[in-house]
């Protein structure tokens, strides 16, 4: 049976906090609910910097952080670590919170909007999931200002619903939400994304019809591949090409608009072919477990 935690929003079913997840650190978690987890408290600070190490997730995050500075150079920052935290419990996500970490990737919508409602208000919530036009309004509502992407926009009837979405927001007050185009750089009927050929048409449309979207840049997941070190991945390259193309339809720079691409697998790859973010989730927080 879940913890009782007064003050606490109950998870969905498959999200509850279970006995065996906080059973290193009941005490802890009493006190983030009497601070209300705002971050900005001195003793909320200290809590989560003490929680470290829990689970090995601080441990990762600082050394995942420091294998992208090393592949960093003076004229190509450090690309933006994005942790996946799909199906994993609040208390991982602020064990890696404690370690510095303020970008998450959910996959699920309603999953997202439970742990932004109990999390730390300044952690920045992507969302990598499909996304279905009738979900942007829960999605954009439910999370509020902390949403600062959605990263799998691959029709024009997605945007539409996000920027009404964003329009009719009371807590967003009209900051405009990023959103990344989803590509099928591999061409798989099993992954989701626009036709390559279609994005610059797509993105264009997206653009002058969208007031209240900002064009972060496009996203793929691409196919699994065995590649030599040395090897491009054909999927980045492609991606990469895309960029250029929606650059120029659109009127800005190709590098104004990110790339996000690399996943526990291949990041560091995906880095080095000019991938701008990275989502690593299993590498981070261990395999993945979904309910029965």
């Amino acid at each position: 049976a879940p913890i009782p935690i007064p003050g606490w929003k109950p998870l969905s079913l498959h999200m509850r906090m279970g006995a065996a997840t906080f059973a290193h650190f009941p005490s802890s978690l009493a006190m983030l609910t009497s601070l209300g987890v705002f971050p900005s408290h001195l003793a909320g600070r200290r809590l989560l910097a003490s929680m470290s190490g829990v689970s090995g997730v601080g441990e990762a995050i600082s050394t995942t952080r420091a294998r992208i500075a090393a592949l960093g150079t003076p004229t190509r920052p450090p690309a933006r670590l994005v942790a996946v935290s799909k199906t994993k419990p609040p208390a991982l996500l602020l064990e890696a919170y404690a370690a510095g970490q303020r970008d998450f990737g959910e996959n699920y919508a309603q999953e997202l909007i439970d742990k932004a409602a109990l999390l730390p208000a300044d952690i920045s919530w992507r969302y990598i999931g499909a996304c279905q036009s009738n979900k942007a309004k829960m999605l954009v509502h439910g999370v509020g200002p902390g949403l600062v992407c959605v990263e799998t926009v691959d029709r024009l009837k997605v945007a539409k619903a996000l920027n009404q979405a964003v329009a009719s927001s009371l807590t967003r007050s009209k900051i405009p939400l990023g959103i990344m185009l989803q590509v099928n750089t591999s061409g798989e009927d099993s992954k989701s994304g626009c036709d390559p050929a279609e994005a610059p048409g797509l993105a264009k449309e997206i653009v002058d019809s969208c007031p209240h979207l900002t064009l972060a840049g496009l996203m793929t997941i691409g196919a699994p591949r065995e590649l030599a070190p040395e090897e491009d991945d054909p999927d980045f390259v492609k991606l990469a090409e895309v960029r250029q193309a929606v650059a120029g339809l659109v009127g800005v720079p190709p590098d104004s608009l990110e790339l996000s691409m690399g996943m526990s697998g291949d990041w560091e790859r995906a880095i080095r072919q000019g991938s701008t973010s990275v989502r690593v989730g299993s590498a981070i927080f261990g395999a993945r477990s979904y309910p029965a």
